[in-house]
């Protein structure tokens, strides 16, 4: 989950704390790594490949609002109850990513409060990008329906 903007806000510690409860994932070509309304179990830091982000459209089925990249963070949905996602997830190519535990991750927010603001802060980024993006991408696709 930490992007190099959160690593820099960190201290050593914190960040040691977060490496310690990280796991390296590979995925395959066309792997889903979370459906929409699933229980957000973790969250990634994608370090190789292209994730998609996808969400049902009535009449439309799947529809890819974002991709992400090497870099980026996927998955917030961890942070509030009910813990369940809000798009789908499958990735594009091979994809490496460090994944974090979500339950660990909650307990280590709680317990450093500055830690945890750090965290509460790059999600509220990366929920701000995502809400930008999907939002130019249905104005986009509903665009097109009207002059078919």
């Amino acid at each position: 989950m930490p992007s190099a903007g959160l690593l820099d806000s960190l201290a050593a510690d914190e960040r040691d704390a977060l490496l310690r409860i990280s796991r390296e994932e590979f995925y395959d070509d066309g792997a889903r790594l979370f459906d929409e309304g699933g229980r957000a179990g973790c969250c990634w830091l994608i370090r190789h490949g292209r994730v998609a982000l996808d969400t049902a459209v009535p009449g439309r089925g799947q529809v890819v609002v974002e991709t992400l990249g090497s870099g980026d963070l996927l998955g917030w949905s961890w942070l509030i109850p009910p813990y369940r996602w809000h798009f789908g997830a499958r990735a594009v190519g091979a994809v490496e990513a460090t994944a974090f535990d979500a339950e660990q991750l909650r307990v280590l927010a709680d317990q450093d409060p500055r830690l945890g603001y750090a965290l509460t802060r790059e999600l509220l980024t990366v929920v701000l990008d995502r809400l930008q993006s999907t939002r130019a991408r249905l104005l986009d696709l509903y665009g097109q329906g009207d002059r078919d």
